[in-house]
């Protein structure tokens, strides 16, 4: 399921917190890992949500993405091995949260990131960066870092403030630093078919962003709520539920969308 020799650097960002932006990060590194790709996943989000769902212990860790981004260490010291296939991890600890005022100081500040990701393109086949719930220098760093973003939001009114502050973060950073900085879709997460305002979000999204939309939509499911307690992604937690399933074919409508691009 890879895309090119060169790995593609995914940015899954979101200023709103709770959308499901490292929940989507672990089921779909893991869905592309099981099919035979090699993932590493960047915890860029302090809360390090990321780390804890593959059952990485915080005080194991010896080398995070803070001593990454600062220099103190080569990515390649700070990679850590998950127990599923295909998957390995970047962890982070709260240490990364004073990393944002640290960078202002730096040289080449939006590049740090960009630069630590450069070998690590050569070996994977896919680096999925979770972002944190803000617009600041973390985020500026992952999406410079970015061959291209995917956007989860909820099905809730404020999403479309969201959506739109957002966009208009991703335009400045292609007129700054990376101009080749694609949306790779807006992702529906957390829906409840039934209800009205679901249906009506999602039309609203769809009429703004016709061409950007993924298809697929993430539903609430109890599955992917409890597999991160476990460890564990959703699709080795619970295979058949509905929601590994949607990731699955969440999976196979970004490759399918890289083909079409390709021709």
């Amino acid at each position: 399921m890879a895309w090119n020799k060169m790995g593609k650097v995914i940015a899954v960002s979101n200023q709103k917190g709770g959308v499901g932006k490292s929940t989507t990060v672990v089921n779909l590194a893991a869905v592309f890992g099981a099919k035979g790709s090699k993932v590493l996943i960047i915890d860029f989000d302090p809360q390090g949500n990321t780390t804890t769902s593959f059952g990485i212990s915080k005080k194991s860790i010896r080398n995070t993405v803070y001593d990454v981004l600062l220099g103190d260490c080569p990515l390649q010291e700070s990679v850590v091995a998950s127990a599923f296939r295909g998957v390995s991890v970047v962890p982070t600890t709260q240490d990364l949260a004073s990393a944002s005022v640290q960078l202002l100081t730096m040289e080449n500040r939006a590049m740090r990131l960009k630069e630590c990701l450069n070998d690590a393109r050569e070996f994977y086949d896919y680096i999925f960066i979770d972002c944190p719930p803000t617009l600041d220098m973390l985020t500026i760093n992952a999406l410079v870092a970015a061959n291209s973003v995917i956007i989860p939001i909820q099905c809730e009114f404020l999403s479309l403030e969201g959506l739109v502050e957002l966009h208009q973060t991703i335009t400045r950073v292609r007129e700054t630093w990376n101009s080749e900085l694609e949306v790779e879709g807006i992702l529906f997460t957390m829906c409840v078919a039934r209800y009205k305002l679901t249906e009506q979000i999602m039309k609203e999204v769809k009429k703004h962003f016709p061409n950007e939309t993924f298809n697929t939509v993430i539903p609430r499911n109890i599955a992917i709520s409890e597999a991160p307690s476990f460890g564990e992604p959703v699709i080795y937690y619970e295979k058949k539920s509905k929601g590994a399933k949607a990731y699955e074919e969440l999976a196979k409508e970004m490759v399918k969308r890289a083909k079409k691009k390709s021709k």
